[in-house]
């Protein structure tokens, strides 16, 4: 009965890692790379075939942005749990959508080196 649950934990855990990785326009080579694993590594863990450990749990709520505790638990990041986006975010976002993915990476690398310049936290000065 351990075993069954343990299985259905780690799939839905991958479900929840397969859609923050979509959600911030990454491929799954991507992903590997940045947590230093094979991408058929990422794949398995996505599908619940493979267990994630607790350092790449680590390394993935750094890449996310969200605590392990977070994630572990499959909840939303804090800036995903918000209400509604202001129009202006609703613009940006929109005209974020009409670039090409490689461009939309782009995008979200300097928002990614923003936040982390900016001691992880989300707009505003220091």
């Amino acid at each position: 009965m351990i075993k069954q649950e343990s299985r259905a934990y780690f799939k839905s855990l991958g479900a929840h890692v397969m859609a923050l990785r979509k959600s911030r326009g990454m491929t799954q080579a991507e992903l590997a790379r940045a947590i230093g694993v094979s991408q058929q590594a990422v794949f398995a863990y996505e599908l619940g075939d493979r267990r994630i450990s607790v350092l790449v749990l680590a390394k993935l709520a750094r890449i996310f942005s969200t605590p392990v505790g977070d994630l572990v638990r499959m909840s939303k990041p804090l800036h995903e749990r918000k209400g509604r986006l202001s129009p202006r975010c609703v613009r940006h976002a929109e005209r974020l959508q009409a670039l090409s993915k490689t461009q939309q990476r782009f995008v979200v690398r300097i928002i990614d080196v923003l936040e982390d310049s900016n001691g992880g936290r989300s707009g505003g000065a220091k």
